[in-house]
């Protein structure tokens, strides 16, 4: 991982540390850095804020609700994912 110094987190981690940050599975330094960087970054402040809404929203969302084209439109998105290291 690339720190712009040894304390100071990047944008591109605070992205790569969200899902950690959100599942609480991050240990206390860490979440303190992150903390620290979302406190003075606006955009992460509001990347963050996106995806704690993007989770609320799909929480609910029961496969029997998709219709074929948005099951196969995420299986889609699922597999470029993986496909890109994801």
């Amino acid at each position: 991982m690339i720190f712009k110094t040894r304390e100071e987190l990047a944008c591109q981690q605070v992205v790569e540390l969200v899902t950690d940050y959100l599942e609480g599975t991050m240990d206390r330094r860490e979440r303190r850095r992150l903390e620290s960087h979302l406190a003075g970054c606006e955009h992460c402040t509001e990347y963050l804020h996106q995806m704690r809404e993007t989770i609320s929203l799909t929480g609910g969302l029961r496969v029997a609700e998709l219709t074929p084209e948005m099951r196969g439109h995420l299986l889609e998105l699922f597999r470029r994912w993986r496909a890109d290291g994801g």
